[in-house]
């Protein structure tokens, strides 16, 4: 039927949304979705029964098919104490309409489970047209305890076997096509956090990065060597953004690390801007060092950073086994 297709439509794409929805909100850790996901199920639940409240009405307002029935067998489930589910396979007999067998589930307490017996009488009731429905009535008026006490039902055959109406071959496919469309659609809202590529790491925004400073001085320790391409002027940004470079008096450079030593705000000292000094000659002047500085392996080296008259001056040392030496570059 058109409501059915209708919700199993709804359905399907409640479930693709809720299920899409959490699993991207783990991925992209956004919590509002994960939540929205959950929250879902649980709205559609509600517009479920809301909707359904007119046909509840409508059947209350109906009275309810009473027929005997003959138990041609009982199943106990569970093994707890006090009541627990039976189920009961019956022979029903509707007045005046032929025999089916049904299938129905009635919760018996323990001590009242021996009353039961195979080919036993009951009644049972069941909105009509709806005998899958059906429960047993416990509690019987006179007219209908007489009726049992004097019923013989023969036994249907197991071919009469009523049950809810599949929802059929329509009913899966719009479910499932559905689900796909509340999958895509929550996909489609985030694939920007799913799938757009991650921007690279600049160097100078590395986590192991860490800005010291004091009065006088400012210290930069990287995880990288400062004479790979450009890293020295990475580090010497890094140090800008947290302290002034323009009135620097030493500047130190060693494997991993950046020291600066600033001038007294009144001290009459040479002073240069560490932003326009030629740091990018830094590790051509260290590897010259290393190569024509004879003093051992392993060996350890720092660059001395001076202003020098108008000019700035670079000078590495260059430390091992067998001494040390330098080797200045006028800049």
């Amino acid at each position: 039927m058109p409501l059915a297709l209708v919700r199993g439509f709804l359905t399907g794409i409640v479930t693709g949304t809720t299920l899409c929805a959490f699993i991207v909100g783990i991925v992209i850790e956004y919590v509002p979705l994960m939540i929205a996901g959950a929250g879902l199920p649980i709205a559609y639940g509600i517009l479920l029964y809301l909707a359904g409240a007119p046909r509840r009405a409508r059947e209350a307002r109906v009275a309810p098919v009473i027929a005997l029935a003959k138990i041609e067998s009982l199943r106990a489930g569970g093994t707890e104490t006090g009541d627990i589910p039976v189920y009961f396979d019956l022979t029903v007999a509707p007045d005046g309409q032929p025999t089916y067998r049904l299938k129905v589930t009635h919760s018996i307490n323990l001590v009242d489970l021996p009353v039961y017996r195979p080919g036993d009488v009951l009644v049972v009731r069941y909105p009509p047209g709806r005998p899958w429905k059906a429960e047993v009535v416990e509690r019987l008026s006179p007219e209908w305890e007489r009726r049992v006490a004097e019923a013989a039902i023969e036994s249907a055959p197991e071919s009469s076997l009523v049950r809810e109406p599949a929802e059929g071959c329509a009913f899966g496919a719009v479910a499932v096509l559905g689900f796909v469309l509340g999958a895509a659609l929550v996909l489609f809202q985030f694939r920007v956090e799913l799938f757009a590529p991650e921007e690279p790491a600049r160097a100078e925004e590395t986590q192991s990065s860490t800005t010291t400073s004091s009065s006088g001085s400012a210290t930069v320790n990287v995880d990288r060597s400062l004479l790979g391409e450009g890293e020295l002027r990475r580090a010497i940004d890094v140090l800008a953004r947290a302290t002034d470079v323009s009135q620097v008096v030493t500047a130190v450079v060693e494997d991993r690390r950046l020291t600066v030593v600033f001038a007294p705000t009144d001290a009459q000292v040479p002073r240069f801007d560490l932003r326009e000094a030629a740091v990018d000659r830094v590790p051509a002047l260290v590897e010259r060092a290393k190569a024509t500085i004879h003093v051992g392996e392993p060996l350890t080296w720092q660059v001395t950073i001076i202003p020098f008259g108008t000019a700035v001056s670079s000078r590495v040392i260059v430390t091992g086994p067998d001494g040390s030496g330098s080797l200045a570059d006028g800049g």
